[in-house]
């Protein structure tokens, strides 16, 4: 019979099952969900290496496609005596928990409440988002009781920073944290983007240190990253500059209604930079108000709204706002050539 538990919060879960891993003792049932994957995947394979021996991972380690599965079929899989091992494993992903019908959450909450001790079975949140409908408080009674959700966040910017600098020297390179954080600000707080972009740029670079032109050169730059140095140019009326960017993230076909709600975003958050100027706030304000990690793009903020006014960035937002009611509403716009018109009003504004 599956054994009760104390549901715990959400880092005292991840806490949690570290401890357990590293007592070699996990429990009977996860729910993993969250958007940093990388460590999910990493906390999964701890579990496969604790519980299966190697070698024998074909008879004791099961991976479920959730779109199709019966609660039938996971509890024969689940009650399958383990061979040469004393547990086994079941990965069962994407299998919205909260939208089995009637019949599927009984059998569910059955075998929750009678899961065999020989047996871990961990729901996987991959392409879908964990919702818990309270409304279900039978099936929300047995997971907060026999299973323990997991939720994978992105890593606080000093933990991200730490664990940059440990992947760039295992490939026998050095970064500072300066150049940490703008890597950051380049390519997103995600461990899992980032460990291409390790690569790339430890493969690239020919000094043992890693600098900002090393990042640059082969780096992949999220969209709001670009969009930042486009809404920057604009601001310090380099207007040659902006054109070319916006030209690049129109040539990489991205979607002209994406780039404007980037840059009306973006735009916002620099308008804020200069009320907190004018009213002589700091960068931690700015922080605090969009709940950044890090300073550092709280500094780049500030610079940016050095160049502005606050009636400009006032103006520049009405203007994106304006131009995103008619991209959703007039049809046959040119969404790219407003997109430009729009640069070019900045600019005279």
């Amino acid at each position: 019979m599956a054994y009760k538990r104390k549901a715990p919060s959400t880092n005292e879960a991840l806490q949690k099952l570290k401890e357990d891993l590293a007592g070699g003792t996990p429990g009977c049932a996860y729910i993993f969900y969250g958007e940093e994957s990388y460590l999910r995947e990493h906390y999964l394979e701890q579990l496969r290496k604790t519980l299966i021996p190697a070698g024998f991972e074909e008879f004791n380690y099961h991976r479920l496609d959730g779109k199709d599965l019966t609660i039938q079929q996971l509890t024969e899989t689940a009650e399958a005596m383990p061979m040469m091992a004393e547990r086994t494993l079941i990965v069962v992903t994407d299998l919205d928990l909260f939208k089995l019908n009637e019949e599927q959450r009984e059998k569910l909450i059955a075998l929750l409440e009678d899961l065999p001790p020989y047996c871990c079975i961990v729901f996987v949140y991959d392409v879908l988002e964990y919702k818990p409908n309270r409304t279900m408080k039978k099936l929300c009674k047995a997971i907060s009781t026999y299973v323990t959700p997991v939720e994978f966040r992105a890593a606080s910017s000093n933990d991200l920073v730490t664990w940059i600098a440990r992947r760039f020297k295992a490939l026998g390179k050095e970064i500072n944290r300066q150049n940490a954080e703008y890597l950051i600000f380049l390519c997103g707080g995600l461990m899992t983007g980032l460990v291409p972009e390790i690569n790339k740029i430890a493969a690239y670079a020919k000094g043992k240190a890693i600098t900002q032109k090393d990042i640059d050169a082969v780096a992949d730059p999220i969209l709001s990253a670009e969009v930042f140095k486009l809404t920057d140019a604009v601001a310090q009326k380099n207007y040659d500059l902006a054109a070319s960017i916006l030209g690049d993230l129109l040539k990489m076909q991205i979607e002209p209604i994406m780039i404007l709600a980037a840059l009306g975003s973006q735009l916002r958050r620099i308008y804020t930079a200069r009320m907190a100027i004018d009213s002589g706030k700091d960068n931690y304000w700015l922080m605090k108000l969009w709940e950044m990690k890090s300073d550092y793009p709280a500094k780049l903020l500030m610079s940016a709204a050095k160049h502005t006014t606050s009636d400009w960035c006032a103006d520049a937002v009405t203007m994106c706002q304006v131009l995103d009611r008619r991209m959703k509403s007039e049809r046959g716009l040119d969404a790219a050539g407003e997109l430009k018109l729009l640069l070019v009003r900045l600019g005279a504004k």
